[in-house]
């Protein structure tokens, strides 16, 4: 898969930045916003807060799953 279109966030458990998200869910949360949550590959949990605008966009690219 084109890891450029991946969404990317910050790792807790590894201390790294910008690890492209795997099997991704996009969730709406209760205020209206988005927020992404999956794997890094190696089965460290991630998650990121997302704008409208980038949701949609990796719902649309199919590098996400729509969770709402």
């Amino acid at each position: 898969m084109d890891t450029s279109k991946m969404i990317k966030a910050y790792c807790l458990k590894t201390k790294e930045k910008n690890v492209p998200m795997h099997d991704a869910v996009i969730t709406k949360t209760s205020r209206g916003g988005y927020m992404a949550a999956g794997n890094d590959g190696k089965g460290n949990k991630m998650a990121a807060i997302l704008s409208e605008a980038n949701a949609l966009k990796a719902l649309a690219d199919g590098v996400a799953k729509k969770g709402f």
